[in-house]
């Protein structure tokens, strides 16, 4: 399960360990004819579990008396040496009382779970899905505290015997888990309004029940939540939200996708206002341009201005669909830029990471970062009309199918199992956990839905990928007093520095020596803000100035967790592609802290091939349209496509050439299929 861990202070994930794994194990790609589904249950089924939960004060759930278990989902499994798996729950085993640290199941998974049969079920109309999904339903709304000062929150965790563990081992926040907002009280409003919607027709005394459940979250919500509807925080100089679920867009998202889903289905006012005011929350994190950090992204944490992380990325699938519901196309913009601007950033400058905090700090990659990545920009693509957004989706699945950075398969079709992630170096995880099954299932169905982008999404190598290089500042030379600081933790409260870090007095300074490129880049120095602290620094490559840094732009902490923000501030010169040198000098002041350096070329690319067929992406930077020549190849005439910055198709055209010359419009994107 994925999560801000505030107790730790930073970006934390339960799960189990990084595992080498072993052939028996590993996730393989069969060849599969276009007709047989992409999606298959059977990993998912088997970590299904019915469970008879005890009585237990505040809880019960739809005819419970007349059908004692309840749908539960085992959190982990784990591969043997002879490739079969084990399920496995979350903290230490005590076998003396069958019992884990956190629990054998947990309402996180279980909801999205319940959203994966749901769909499968609307999309294929197999009862089994709907019983699973029916199960799993009644398993989440026993978790839900359905009476006290509580009401309306979901406690966590559950032991084998359905026994509910409300403070887990190691602790989580918040403590006891249904004693405040929490991402699983936002999954949970995921998962009952997809189910409402589901159930109202074939059983409305079930969808009722549901209905009920449903309105005692939106409430829980608004008595802990929205009761700050309007109101601003200030995090380093800028205001942001501070009604959003846990502080954060990422987990906020999940509720709208449920709202939505409910509102569609005829929740009434109060569904609806949730919905809007959530989503103004969202969009509200909306940051950045082609050139400035985030480049556009939805960021997902209202704490921080420097964080962004591929898991949970669902900003822009939220805003769409609720702007569907709500008919409000302001809720829709931040959702295009994100898709169009900077989600082709992303994909050429290394994919859906785990943290970018703010530079690639966490490179590992799980199928929750790739799903939200898919199910945003599909959702978007559906909202806006934009055909374009549905191919960056199929180019984005490609991870499962091998174009990654392990380069092996992240989902096996014939078995239904999901690798539980990449790790930075390329270390695969062969664990097949819910949370990776989940995902990647859900990124299946949204393909079979689509079958015309199956095609495309079936890519399985990275061939070439331009984006951006990161220059760390204990790697240059240093003089005048530079200091190379290693930090106790890497961690400052709202980001991650890379390593270390140099501490620049007035007169220090740093020189990187840079290889020749073959365009111009924009230089974005990784630097502390402090306000107040009067420190500057000037910097200049061989070919000329690039401009200043002034380290006190910043406004006053606030609420974020740290003084200051360590953030990429893009310089007004661009590097010249023929510059061999790059300095920083510290001119008067206090001294000036600098992380590392971003070079950004103007048009990045990524190229995938695999399936007889291979696609660029070209991302422009520029400020007016650029050129770039690719070599398609491949057989028979290549396709262009061009794209603005809204994901707005300019121009399409065939061309039979090996070698092509491409525009890429300012801040859009261009496809190159053959």
């Amino acid at each position: 399960m994925k999560r801000r861990s505030l107790l730790l202070g930073g970006l934390a994930v339960t799960t189990t360990p990084l595992l080498a794994g072993t052939p028996a194990a590993a996730a393989t790609e069969a060849p599969r004819s276009a007709a047989v589904p992409l999606t298959n249950l059977a990993h998912l089924d088997f970590l299904r579990q019915d469970v008879t939960p005890p009585d237990q004060p505040g809880h019960t759930t739809y005819r419970l008396a007349d059908t004692p278990a309840v749908g539960a989902l085992w959190t982990y499994a784990e591969p043997g040496p002879d490739g079969t798996y084990r399920r496995v729950g979350g903290g230490a085993y005590h076998p003396d009382t069958d019992t884990w640290g956190q629990g054998a199941y947990n309402a996180d998974d279980i909801s999205r779970a319940a959203v994966v049969y749901l769909r499968h079920w609307h999309q294929t109309g197999a009862a089994t899905s709907r019983n699973a999904a029916y199960q799993l339903l009644r398993g989440l709304t026993y978790l839900q505290t359905a009476e006290g000062p509580h009401t309306g929150n979901v406690v966590l965790w559950m032991q084998p015997d359905g026994t509910l563990n409300p403070s887990a081992e190691p602790k989580e926040l918040p403590d006891p888990s249904d004693s405040d907002a929490s991402y699983w009280l936002a999954r949970t409003i995921w998962a009952l309004g997809e189910g409402y919607a589901a159930f109202r027709g074939p059983d409305p005394d079930f969808a009722g029940f549901l209905r009920t459940r449903l309105d005692l979250a939106i409430a829980a919500v608004q008595r802990q939540v929205l009761v700050r509807y309007d109101q601003w925080q200030i995090i380093d100089g800028e205001r942001t939200p501070a009604w959003l679920i846990v502080d954060g867009a990422d987990a906020t998202a999940e509720a709208v996708l449920g709202l939505a889903a409910y509102v569609d289905a005829g929740g009434g006012a109060t569904a609806r206002r949730a919905l809007r005011q959530l989503a103004q929350g969202i969009a509200a994190l909306a940051d950045g341009d082609k050139r400035e950090w985030p480049f556009g992204a939805v960021r997902p944490w209202a704490l921080s201005r420097s964080v962004w992380h591929g898991w949970g990325g669902q900003m822009p699938a939220a805003l769409a669909r609720a702007a569907q519901a709500l008919g409000d196309r302001t809720l829709l913009d931040p959702a295009v830029t994100d898709s169009a601007v900077f989600t082709p950033w992303l994909l050429t400058s290394g994919g859906p990471d785990n943290g970018r905090l703010p530079t690639r700090t966490d490179r590992s990659q799980i199928a929750y970062g790739v799903d939200s990545r898919v199910q945003s920009l599909l959702a978007v693509a559906d909202a806006a009309g934009r055909t374009g957004f549905g191919q960056l989706a199929a180019l984005a699945a490609a991870w499962y199918f091998g174009a990654n950075p392990a380069g092996t398969p992240g989902y096996d079709p014939d078995t239904g199992r999901a690798i539980d992630g990449i790790n930075g170096d390329g270390q695969v995880n062969r664990n097949s956990g819910a949370e990776s099954t989940i995902h990647t299932l859900l990124s299946m169905l949204a393909l079979d839905a689509r079958p015309e982008l199956v095609a495309l999404a079936r890519h399985t190598e990275v061939v070439e990928r331009v984006g951006t290089v990161l220059l760390e500042a204990e790697h240059a030379a240093r003089h005048g007093g530079a200091t190379v600081v290693t930090p106790p933790s890497a961690w400052t409260g709202e980001s991650l520095i890379s390593g270390g870090y140099v501490d620049l007095p007035a007169g220090a300074g740093l020189r990187w020596q840079l290889s020749p490129a073959d365009q111009p880049r924009l230089v974005l120095p990784v630097v502390d803000l402090r306000p107040g602290v009067p420190a500057r620094t000037v910097w200049r490559s061989d070919a000329g100035p690039l401009g200043q840094v002034d380290h006190a732009r910043i406004g006053a902490q606030g609420n974020s967790p740290a003084p200051g923000a360590l953030l990429p501030v893009t310089l007004p010169g661009e590097l010249a592609a023929d510059a061999t040198e790059l300095t920083a000098e510290a001119t008067t002041g206090s001294s000036a802290t600098v992380d590392a350096v971003m070079l950004e070329p103007l048009v990045s690319r990524l190229t995938l091939a695999g399936g007889g067929q291979r696609t660029t992406l070209l991302r422009s930077a520029a400020r007016t349209p650029r050129t770039a020549e690719v070599a398609a190849g491949g057989t028979g005439p290549a396709t262009v496509e061009v794209y603005d910055s809204a994901g707005v198709l300019r121009s399409r055209r065939t061309d039979p050439a090996a070698m092509l010359r491409v525009t890429v419009l300012p801040g859009g994107f261009t496809l190159v299929r053959r």
